[in-house]
């Protein structure tokens, strides 16, 4: 029997994945270490691009201490959101997103900055989320192009 097709855009699904997107960032995005840390499963695996695997919520921390608090601001490309859902596991989402300084937020421009491409596996268990996997890729490698 076929699946319906999936809204990817839109829904109780999306809509409830955007929200963790959405505090997940606004914590990343001020420092909040402990919001975070309460939002990312201890076992997180984190595929970058530029910087390989790292594995665990510790490391996880330690990284956004030392290289993202208070020099990067990161910014959801808008329209670039979707999500699918993951039978007894959760939902994935892809989406695509803006890195500037954190000093110039507003400069957080996809046409201007640098864009990069993700893909995240949230695990839903009752009406609690976590981050478990990530693949952040397609980074260009500074914030601004000429």
């Amino acid at each position: 029997m076929a699946q319906p097709a999936v809204d990817a855009r839109a829904g109780a699904l999306f809509d409830a994945v955007a929200a963790q997107d959405a505090r997940l960032f606004d914590a990343y995005n001020h420092c909040d270490l402990k919001t975070l840390s309460a939002m990312v499963s201890e076992d997180l695996e984190f595929y970058h691009d530029q910087t390989g695997l790292a594995r665990g919520r510790d490391p996880f921390i330690a990284a956004i201490r030392t290289n993202i608090c208070g020099k990067v601001h990161r910014l959801l490309v808008p329209g670039s959101l979707e999500v699918y859902p993951l039978k007894t596991y959760g939902a994935v989402e892809v989406g695509e997103h803006v890195f500037c300084p954190a000093q110039h937020p507003d400069k957080c421009d996809p046409k201007t900055s640098g864009v990069a491409k993700f893909t995240m596996l949230w695990q839903q268990t009752g009406d609690s989320w976590t981050l478990t996997r990530v693949i952040s890729y397609a980074h260009v490698s500074d914030f601004a192009r000429k």
